[in-house]
């Protein structure tokens, strides 16, 4: 019948092709977009490069220099710096290097109503670009004044070579002050300072804080960044000032200061005010290594004048 005819003419031409297309064609191309990307090595983590020796039997002095005296310190300052382990120590956990300002107003003698200690890094930074870490737990008091700080090693003249200023409170305010300093504070040296505020209203936490300082020198040029961060979060940028000396020459500085001229004079009351630094280190980069660099330094804020 011509239908039926018509009709299986029709199923066998497309079994034909179903058959072709099934032996011959090829698959589309997979577009570029979609392809999984080749196998890259992750980012290698920042490298540790010093960390002190922190046993509760190694005394403080095998790290740190005791810096000692009472004679104001160029700020008026009422407390005498000594070497005493009252004043400076290990943790017995090994885990932490602890500044103790000891507060004795009836003491008999001057050298004992107001003690503390001073300390400064045998190490120097040592390269012209990393990171340097702690975990602090700071005092907060009336007439208190803690510091973890960075200066030249000596002989250095100062404010000229710099300063920078990691983890700085004072006179019983919960604000940190991220500071660099590389002039006087008067006359034509008004602009050589930056600084900006940070409330940590867990400045004191028995955890501690984390506080980051990053920097990236050329030492061909003297040219450089430095980003701070607490916990890990940027909260400022600077570039490195001109005729200031090279970062890796810097070395640390732990102290609790009493009274002068940030505390206006006061003085705390009787007591032990501690200062805990836990899980300091130098490391060879920053948290997320240097491609992270540029994002940590957008995310900063600019220092202010003085």
């Amino acid at each position: 019948m011509p239908f039926r005819q018509a009709l299986q003419g029709i199923i066998d031409k497309a079994d034909k092709a179903w058959e072709e297309l099934s032996h011959h064609s090829q698959p589309p191309p997979v577009p570029t977009s979609s392809k999984p990307p080749a196998y890259q090595n992750p980012p290698s983590p920042p490298q540790l490069y010093w960390r002190p020796n922190l046993h509760p039997q190694v005394p403080v002095s095998a790290n740190f220099a005791h810096e000692q005296g009472q004679h104001g310190w160029g700020n008026n300052e009422a407390q005498n710096y000594t070497d005493s382990p009252q004043n400076s120590l290990h943790s017995t956990q090994g885990d932490a290097v602890i500044v103790r300002a000891l507060i004795h107003h009836g003491h008999p003698d001057p050298a004992q109503k107001f003690t503390s200690a001073r300390l400064s890094s045998r190490q120097t930074l040592d390269r012209p670009r990393g990171c340097l870490s702690a975990r602090i737990t700071a005092p907060v008091a009336r007439g208190i004044w803690p510091a973890f700080w960075l200066l030249p090693k000596d002989p250095f003249q100062w404010p000229e070579d710099g300063e920078v200023d990691i983890m700085e409170a004072w006179n019983g305010e919960a604000i940190n002050h991220s500071c660099l300093h590389w002039g006087h504070f008067n006359g034509q040296d008004w602009n050589k300072h930056r600084v900006l505020e940070t409330p940590i209203p867990r400045i004191s936490s028995p955890t501690g804080l984390r506080y980051d300082f990053v920097w990236d020198e050329d030492e061909t040029t003297g040219r450089g960044r430095f980003v701070w961060l607490i916990d890990g979060t940027p909260v400022m940028r600077a570039e490195k000032p001109p005729g200031t000396r090279k970062m890796r020459e810097f070395r640390i500085l732990i102290n609790i200061a009493v009274g002068g001229n940030v505390c206006q004079g006061q003085l705390p009351g009787d007591g032990c005010y501690e200062m805990v630094v836990r899980e300091l280190a130098m490391w060879d980069a920053p948290p997320g290594g240097w491609k992270e660099f540029d994002r940590l330094w957008r995310d900063a804020r600019d220092g202010h004048a003085m």
